[in-house]
């Protein structure tokens, strides 16, 4: 089984698609064949997100949960 990426990991993925689609472009066509890339305005959500996930500490999404369980009522 793979290891699950990092937030720094996956943010650095998230700043390579940005750069890629700021340098090439957000789709191009080459003969009958066209490429779409990611959709910027969603990248830069991501980045956002993780951005948060990197500076707060918190190595996954959910690790920040906790659960309580009240007896006695």
């Amino acid at each position: 089984m793979a290891d699950t990426p990092t937030p720094q990991e996956m943010l650095n993925q998230v700043n390579a698609a940005i750069t890629n689609v700021l340098a090439g472009g957000q789709s191009y066509k080459i003969g009958s064949r066209q490429l779409n890339r990611a959709d910027l305005a969603k990248l830069y959500e991501m980045q956002r997100d993780l951005q948060a996930q990197v500076a707060s500490g918190v190595p996954g999404l959910l690790d920040d949960c906790y659960v309580a369980i009240f007896e006695g009522r």
